[in-house]
């Protein structure tokens, strides 16, 4: 049964094997040649691990950032980062986190196959995390680590992870300019919050990816060429203000600060390259070879994949979310530090991957304003409801690191508070929360039953006015 369980937590948290299976079995549900199945299968899997290196360069690149900043400014505190939380809680939690996790799934699918929320989370990595934080959660309630925990946690991950992305699909229509892909990343209630403020702000008429740029400065509509400048200038300032001791002697190896500053930045632009690249890949497969399984398991549902698949379609925005995030954070730690509370230290891959999210999902309805309010928006959300997380987190709450994104963050800190009022609160949130979903559905597909028919009622009429129109301009 171990091993079983092990084999299950290795591949489910290996998301190019979880997608790259998914692909096989949609083509084969296709009846499609081993050729193809073989081809589709592989290029799936490859361009999951593309964009998972992308990100991972990526991820890199801002670490000697994130270590600069903090020189710079001689601040201690909590930095929000979930892969270190998980690490940390993995250790105790990791085998009711696991059958979490299985549980999880088997709801999220059932819940696309038997509702109208057709979204079959597929990012490995989070729907991990997500089990490890409800297992923290409900055992530091008085849970305990038997069945009840495993159960009820699979309910409440399973409904989650097929709720957010139905949050966010008005929005991926608009970004994606079609329906055929989610958002899988648990930063989902962020994101959706950004398209709502930029949709009520903002601006429409005025895209981040529309900036008027001089002739002579065409250059930079190379993306790769923009986000190389700006992203060189950013860390030399900061290596220049860290000191070329610090960088030399703890980042660089002896290498020069500056050429180091300029290397990271061009580092970070090339992850960003092969993000791109690895987004096209999985599109080109994963999309057809779904249709197999939406066709035949869960008619119509889509898959929701990380939340670099979006960055293609609003490079400009990435950025500018990833630094308007970046600030608030840093602001809302210098008043964090006035107010005496624990400090939480911005978590530079946080921001950039939340920031850069909201700021596409606002732009998408709010344009350059929306942009800047979805990323400012989110920004605070994830710089203060950390220090809400903190007190429901158990023996968690002592470790330097704690959860990062909105996900977590939002049902954590509600899970929580039920938790605080025993066991009986929490049983009843949880199975409530579902319930909750189960007849938004139904009430949902109910209304447009009922507007399909007065569709179809209004059409007879309008055809049945046309007739007698007809009618009586021939008899008279």
């Amino acid at each position: 049964m171990k091993a079983i369980l092990n084999l299950f937590v290795a591949i489910a948290t290996q998301p190019a094997i979880l997608v790259a299976l998914i692909a096989m079995t949609g083509l084969l549900l296709q009846k499609k040649k081993a050729t193809e199945v073989v081809q589709g299968t592989i290029k799936t899997f490859a361009g999951f691990l593309v964009l998972i290196g992308g990100s991972g360069i990526l991820s890199n690149s801002l670490a000697p950032f994130a270590s600069m900043f903090q020189s710079a400014l001689h601040v201690q505190g909590v930095v929000p980062s979930n892969e270190a939380v998980v690490a940390i809680a993995l250790v105790k939690y990791g085998s009711t986190t696991a059958l979490i996790m299985l549980v999880g799934m088997i709801i999220n699918i059932l819940l696309a196959r038997f509702t109208r929320f057709k979204y079959i989370f597929l990012t490995g990595q989070a729907m991990l995390y997500v089990s490890c934080l409800t297992a923290v959660i409900l055992i530091s309630a008085n849970l305990g680590n038997g069945w009840q925990t495993v159960i009820l946690g699979g309910i409440f991950e399973g409904t989650l992870l097929t709720i957010t992305p139905a949050l966010c699909q008005p929005f991926m229509r608009k970004i994606t300019g079609g329906d055929t892909v989610a958002m899988g990343h648990t930063g989902n209630i962020g994101y959706a919050t950004a398209g709502l403020v930029g949709k009520i702000f903002g601006n429409k008429e005025k895209s981040t990816e529309d900036l008027n740029i001089p002739k002579g400065l065409s250059f930079l509509r190379d993306s790769t060429v923009s986000i190389t400048l700006l992203m060189g200038i950013v860390y030399i300032a900061l290596a220049i203000v860290a000191g070329p001791h610090f960088v030399e002697t703890k980042l660089s190896g002896g290498t020069n600060y500056i050429i180091y500053a300029l290397v990271q930045a061009g580092t970070f632009a090339a992850g960003f390259v092969v993000v791109l690249q690895g987004v096209r890949m999985i599109l080109a497969e994963i999309v057809p070879a779904f249709q197999g399984i939406a066709k035949s398991l869960v008619p119509n549902s889509k898959p929701a994949l990380d939340v670099p698949i979006i960055f293609p379609y609003a490079p400009n925005a990435v950025l500018i979310g990833f630094f308007v995030s970046f600030i608030v954070g840093t602001l809302s730690m210098f008043v964090m530090i006035a107010m005496k509370t624990t400090v939480i230290i911005p978590g530079v891959v946080g921001h950039f991957f939340c920031g850069a999210a909201a700021a596409i999902y606002g732009n998408s309805e709010g344009g350059r304003r929306g942009a800047i309010l979805g990323a400012t928006v989110n920004g605070l959300i994830i710089s203060w409801l950390p220090l809400l997380i903190l007190p429901v987190l158990g023996s968690l709450k002592l470790a330097a690191s704690t959860f990062a994104d909105t996900d977590y963050l939002v049902p954590g800190i509600l899970l929580g508070k039920l938790g605080s009022l025993g066991t009986m609160a929490v049983v009843t949130g949880i199975i409530l929360f579902f319930l909750i979903v189960l007849v938004t559905s139904v009430i949902l597909n109910q209304r447009d039953k009922t507007s399909d028919y007065r569709n179809v009622g209004g059409r007879r009429k309008c055809l049945l006015k046309k007739i007698l129109t007809r009618l009586t301009q021939f008899v008279f």
